[in-house]
C-alpha cells in the first residue's frame, strides 16, 4: 500500500500526524481481514541517497502507537533487508519500508523531463526498473492511498501497479474520499458554488481559475495574487507583490469572468511583514511605501456573506500572510465563515497546503466537510488535470 507519510519531523518527533491518522482506516481494512500489509512512502527530499534525517523510523514507532500493535520496520525498501522483513510477516501484520526516495529511481521520471527528448535515459530507466522490480516482489495486490502524490508518476505510484497488472491494483479509502469530494464538487456541485483562491502568485492559480470559471458562481480572490489583478485594473499597489509579466493575462481573466471574480475592496497594509509593524487599511488603491498583506474588514464581511449563503465551497490558498499576526485575520475569518456554512448544510472543502494548515491552526478542521491531504495534488485536480496514477487503478 502506497501511503503518504511525508510528515513534519523535528528532533525525531512528529509534529503533525494527520496524514498518518488518515491512513488508519485503509490499513485496518487490510489487517482486520488477515492481510499481510507492506506500507511504502517517501519523506522529504533526500535526493536519492540514504539520509538519517529523512528516515521513516520515527513514523514506524508512531504508527505502532496508533495501531496499538508492533510494526516491522525494514531499513531499506528493496533488497535483502526488505525481503527478510516482508517474508517474516504473518496474517494481520504490518511492515513499513524505509524511505522510497533513498533510491534515485523513485522520482527520476521528474528529472527525465529535463532531458532533450523528455524521456528517461537508459541509465535512468535502469534505476527505475531496478526499484520497481524490487518493490513488486513484496506483494500480490497494490493499493494507492497516497492522494498527496497522485499527481506524480513515480515508481511507487505508477510502475509498481503497472507491473502487478490489471485486477491487482485498487484505490484506498482515503483516495476514494478525496475523489468523491473534489470530484463531485467540480462535476455536480450544489449551488451557489463558491471557490476561494489565495496565495502569492496568479501564475500558480491560472489553470485553476480557467478550469473553475465555467463551473462556479463566484471566485473570491485574496492573498498577494489579488494585487496583480489590482494593477491590471489600473489601481496603485504600493510595494505589494505583483507579477508584472502577468498583467495582460489578469486582464484577460477579468474580462472573461465578468462578475464571477470578486476582488478585495480593502486591504490591511504595512511597510514590512512584522507583528509589530504599523498597519493601515486601504481601499482599492494601496498607498506608496506599504504593501497589501491581508484582506480588509469590508472584504471579510462581503466574502463571508457569500460563503455563508453558498451550498458548495472550495478553498485553496490563504487570504494574507497568515503566519504573521495581525495579517492572519482574513484567513481566520474565512475559515470561520466556512465552518458556519458547514453547519448550515453546505459542502465545504479545503484544498490542502496552506489552507489546510490555516484551518488546523484555527481549530476548525473538524468543522469542515473535507480537508484534502494533497497540496500540489489538490491544486492540479482543481486544474482539471487527469492523474495517470488513478486512471490505471481497477477500482476508482
Amino acid at each position: 500500500m502506497r501511503v503518504d507519510f511525508n510528515v513534519p519531523i523535528e528532533g525525531g518527533r512528529i509534529t503533525d500526524d494527520s496524514r498518518i491518522v488518515k491512513a488508519i482506516d485503509s490499513i485496518r481494512s487490510v489487517t482486520d481481514r488477515g492481510g499481510k500489509l507492506v506500507l511504502m512512502s517517501h519523506l522529504g527530499r533526500p535526493k536519492g541517497n540514504p539520509n538519517a534525517e529523512f528516515s521513516l523510523k520515527p513514523v514506524s514507532a508512531h504508527l505502532s502507537t496508533l495501531l496499538k500493535k508492533p510494526i516491522a520496520f525494514a531499513e531499506d525498501c528493496i533488497g535483502a533487508k526488505a525481503d527478510a522483513v516482508v517474508s517474516a510477516l504473518k496474517p494481520g501484520d504490518v511492515a513499513l519500508l524505509e524511505n522510497l526516495r533513498f533510491h534515485a529511481g523513485e522520482d527520476l521520471i521528474d528529472k527525465a523531463k529535463e532531458n532533450p527528448d523528455k524521456k528517461p535515459t537508459p541509465e535512468q530507466q535502469a534505476k527505475i526498473d531496478a526499484l520497481a522490480a524490487g518493490l513488486v516482489k513484496h506483494a500480490d495486490i497494490y493499493c494507492n492511498d497516497a492522494f498527496g502524490t497522485c499527481h506524480r508518476r513515480h515508481v511507487s505510484m505508477y510502475d509498481v501497479p503497472m507491473r502487478l497488472g490489471a485486477g491487482k491494483r485498487v484505490c484506498g479509502l482515503l483516495v476514494q474520499k478525496e475523489l468523491k469530494f473534489l470530484g463531485e464538487a467540480l462535476a455536480k456541485p450544489e449551488r451557489p458554488f463558491v471557490a476561494i483562491l489565495g496565495g502569492a502568485k496568479v501564475s500558480d492559480k491560472i489553470k485553476v481559475i480557467v478550469n473553475l470559471l465555467p463551473k462556479v458562481d463566484f471566485i473570491l480572490i485574496g492573498g498577494a495574487m489579488a494585487y496583480t489583478f489590482f494593477a491590471a485594473l489600473g489601481h496603485k499597489i504600493g510595494k505589494s507583490l505583483c507579477e508584472h509579466d502577468r498583467l495582460a493575462l489578469a486582464t484577460e481573466l477579468l474580462n472573461k469572468a465578468g462578475a464571477k471574480i470578486r476582488l478585495p475592496v480593502d486591504s490591511i497594509c504595512a511597510s514590512e511583514i512584522s507583528g509589530t509593524a504599523k498597519t493601515v487599511t486601504a481601499d482599492a488603491d494601496i498607498p506608496d511605501g506599504v504593501m497589501g498583506l491581508d484582506i480588509g474588514p469590508r472584504t471579510i464581511a462581503s466574502f463571508s456573506d457569500l460563503i455563508r449563503s453558498s451550498k458548495t465551497v472550495v478553498w485553496n490558498g490563504p487570504m494574507g500572510v497568515f503566519e504573521t499576526p495581525p495579517f492572519d485575520t482574513g484567513t481566520k475569518s474565512i475559515a470561520k465563515a466556512m465552518a458556519d456554512a458547514t453547519k448550515a448544510g453546505a459542502i465545504t472543502i479545503i484544498g490542502g497546503g496552506d489552507s489546510a494548515a490555516a484551518v488546523e491552526a484555527c481549530g476548525l478542521a473538524d468543522e469542515m466537510t473535507h480537508i484534502s491531504t494533497g497540496g500540489g495534488a489538490s491544486l492540479e485536480f482543481l486544474e482539471g488535470k487527469p492523474f495517470a496514477t488513478i486512471e490505471i487503478l481497477d477500482d476508482k
